[in-house]
């Protein structure tokens, strides 16, 4: 931040017109002393920030504004809130010290800083590939003190999001992965509906470019005939709830671009065959006396009696709200033109707190009020914050696991309801219950039915767990539980056994060289180390207890040291520090630079760096792809979609490149294209001649089976790129009885 001033008068008036935008449409800052403290927040990070510009060249005190912005109008925070937006970055990038937040702010406003500020790059536990998950932790930590600074870090990943397109490649990937990875769902989970569904098309935009354009494409192509169709639909609804005397706004719209490609991913059919692209939402003020669930209801008959529903699509968030405190009625109906139409319908509060969400949710909460599933869920995470797990990564995988979306709901025997994840087996609800119940679980009674306690339990169930005294957990449990409260009750247990286990076999060992007249000493615990081949103390003691070391030739082995053994022990100190600095030597490789994209060469032996095709999702050339740079040094090929990729760019976004294709006309990639239609005699020979005589693809495996004269199969063939694979495909849609066929893009030349 030079001492010249840089702004010139342009940038100048831009700040004053963001602020004024912010300043002029203040919500909830009617206390005196709120704009006050907002003003002062600008004014000392406009002095930080002077003079220093964001990487699309404008002022970066913009940035910050926009941050407040989106805190106060679109999530509902107040004054601290959106002096906090103003200053979140003044600690980090600036002179600016939490200590000086203090003194001007106070202690409330400096500690959610400080929330908001990075880990210092001191920070080396590990690989550097964890500051990225610790930097997660630290921000996730503040949850068991002030929900607000994961609401403002929310709102600042927006705005970059927003703003993504100055960034280099490789770092648009990073944030990206991690925007998809955790801030999305982490928005879903506090109610803010609108936040996430932008968040998700965003990060799809920059993670598959190409069919993010393509759906958003189709889209505006389709926008009249959707507005039409919209308007076609409402007219009968709005007669019949206008002449009902209900006040009430219905507006509709496409879905997400992000949901309607999750769809087109889930059925395998292309956007033409998605009819479910329309959503109609009735946002009405309830009527004095009658409640607003009544009233959903009574709009329900109305579109039920102009429209036919889809018996399986009714949802019904009303009765039962969704954990994150979401309320409205979903219907699907089939509207005008054969098209289904879904329907939400929402009471203005309910509408509130499903754009604004938790803010929104505390807004109408009384202090008398039950504790709401979001209460419950909120109380969780901070349990689970008391007792953070040591590795970030780790830990950030247990926070991602808790943001489930796809919950079960099962009973105890006396009909209490107990919320569970998708998947969770009888463990996750005896340790649900009480720890010491986990701990001293041995079965289940399923609906009345004896199971084991790694049966999966699905919604509806009823569950009573049998306990014994003499059971205590095992390590394979760790496997099949699913919750965060039962894996570290787990592993607490576990630890609490294996210190138990040290120190009584430290204590035979003890009494054993007492009986001989020895002291211990280091020297010793070595020589007992190298005899019995174990790497540490504790194994060693932990041995002793359990009896796999036995100590009937203690005498024999601290009074003689044979040579092999310190021979041995040498080698493998030395083994050791040759294999650190072989295992350092990748990091000097050629190194690839960030700037460029990394191109994916034919003739590897060539390249400049080696690069490997990730068994997860196959990629081949044409895909969209991206490049994982391992701690050994290759460079690994994945689809950016692939759950893998997500959680390495999430995790390990300092390792994301960004990669291209070159021109593959000589290395081949296995590839995997499926069928199905009607059998008749010939097709499987019209089909293969195709591959083999028309197209000169190399199939590897063909796999068909006939039922009821309907015939489905798979071929792995090796292809050059995509146009090829493209080309097969579209030349075996046009034989007779091909029904549907598509490439099949997640397997392995393992299966």
């Amino acid at each position: 931040m030079g001492s010249k001033d840089i702004f010139d008068e342009e940038d100048i008036k831009r700040i004053q017109d963001e602020y004024g935008s912010l300043i002029n449409n203040l919500s909830k800052c009617n206390n005196p002393g709120d704009r006050e403290l907002i003003e002062q927040a600008l004014n000392i990070a406009n002095k930080a920030h002077w003079n220093m510009r964001r990487k699309s060249g404008e002022p970066y005190i913009i940035h910050p504004i926009a941050v407040a912005r989106i805190v106060n109008q679109e999530i509902g925070l107040g004054a601290r809130s959106i002096a906090t937006s103003l200053l979140h970055d003044v600690v980090e990038d600036t002179d600016y010290s939490i200590e000086d937040v203090r003194k001007e702010f106070g202690p409330k406003i400096a500690s959610l800083i400080d929330g908001l500020t990075k880990i210092s790059g001191t920070y080396n536990k590990g690989s550097s590939s964890s500051m990225q998950a610790e930097n997660f932790r630290k921000m996730l930590m503040t949850l068991s003190d002030d929900l607000r600074v994961i609401l403002i870090k929310i709102a600042d990943r927006l705005h970059n999001m927003r703003t993504l397109d100055s960034m280099p490649e490789n770092k648009k990937l990073k944030i990206a992965g991690e925007t998809i990875f955790l801030y999305a769902p982490l928005a879903n989970r506090l109610g803010l509906y609108a936040i996430k569904s932008e968040l998700e098309d965003l990060s799809f935009k920059f993670r598959q470019p190409q069919i993010y354009e393509e759906i958003a494409a189709k889209l505006k192509h389709g926008e009249k005939k959707y507005l039409a169709l919209i308007n076609k639909f409402s007219l009968p609804i709005v007669e019949k709830l206008t002449e009902s005397g209900l006040k009430f706004e219905i507006s509709g719209r496409p879905k997400s671009i992000f949901s309607i490609w999750k769809k087109m991913q889930a059925k395998n059919v292309p956007f033409e065959e998605i009819y479910d692209v329309l959503a109609v939402r009735i946002v009405f003020d309830p009527l004095p006396g009658i409640p607003e669930r009544t009233t959903c209801w009574s709009i329900y008959s109305v579109i039920t009696d102009a429209y036919l529903p889809k018996p399986d699509r009714l949802r019904d968030w009303i009765s039962r709200p969704k954990p994150n405190g979401y309320e409205a009625l979903h219907v699907t109906v089939m509207g005008p033109e054969g098209r289904w139409v879904e329907v939400q319908i929402r009471s203005r509060r309910m509408d509130e707190i499903a754009e604004r969400g938790y803010a929104a949710h505390y807004k109408y909460k009384g202090d008398n009020s039950p504790e709401t599933e979001l209460d419950k869920w909120i109380r969780k995470i901070r349990s689970m914050l008391e007792n953070p797990l040591e590795d970030p990564i780790e830990f950030l995988d247990e926070f991602k696991m808790n943001l489930f979306s796809s919950e079960i709901m099962v009973f105890t025997p006396k009909g209490t309801l107990v919320s569970l994840p998708k998947g969770a087996s009888a463990l996750d609800f005896a340790y649900e219950i009480h720890t010491e119940i986990g701990n001293k679980a041995i079965g289940a009674k399923i609906n009345y039915k004896l199971n084991p306690i790694n049966a999966i339990l699905m919604s509806g169930d009823q569950v009573e767990i049998i306990t014994s005294d003499i059971a205590k957990p095992e390590k394979e449990w760790l496997s099949f539980v699913r919750t965060s409260k039962a894996k570290e009750a787990i592993k607490n247990q576990l630890r609490t056994e294996t210190t138990n286990r040290i120190q009584k076999g430290m204590a035979i060992l003890e009494e054993k060289l007492a009986e001989l007249g020895v002291v211990p000493n280091s020297e010793i615990v070595k020589k007992l180390m190298l005899s019995y081949d174990v790497l540490n103390k504790d194994e060693l003691y932990s041995g002793i207890e359990l009896g796999t070391i036995s100590l009937d030739n203690l005498k024999k082995i601290i009074r003689k040291t044979p040579a092999k053994n310190v021979i041995k022990y040498w080698e493998l100190k030395l083994l050791g520090s040759m294999k650190g600095k072989r295992e350092e030597e990748p990091e000097q490789q050629g190194k690839v630079d960030d700037g460029a994209p990394f191109l994916l060469r034919e003739n590897i032996e060539d390249a400049r760096q080696s690069y490997e095709i990730a068994k997860c999702c196959n990629p081949i050339p044409g895909d969209e792809v991206i490049g994982y740079r391992s701690p050994e040094g290759s460079i690994i090929i994945h689809k950016p979609k692939c759950p893998i990729a997500i959680r390495i760019m999430a995790n390990e976004g300092n390792r994301i490149i960004a990669v291209k294709w070159a021109i593959h006309k000589l290395v081949s990639f296995l590839a995997r294209i499926s069928m199905t239609g009607v059998d008749r005699i010939g097709l499987v020979n019209d089909i293969t001649n195709i591959i083999s005589s028309e197209l000169k693809v190399n199939m590897t495996n063909i796999n068909i089976s006939v039922r009821d004269g309907i015939f489905e199969g798979t071929i792995d063939l090796y292809v050059h790129n995509t146009q090829d694979i493209n080309n097969l495909i579209l030349k075996i849609s046009n034989v007779r009885g091909i029904e549907n066929i598509k490439r099949v893009e997640d397997f392995s030349e393992q299966d």
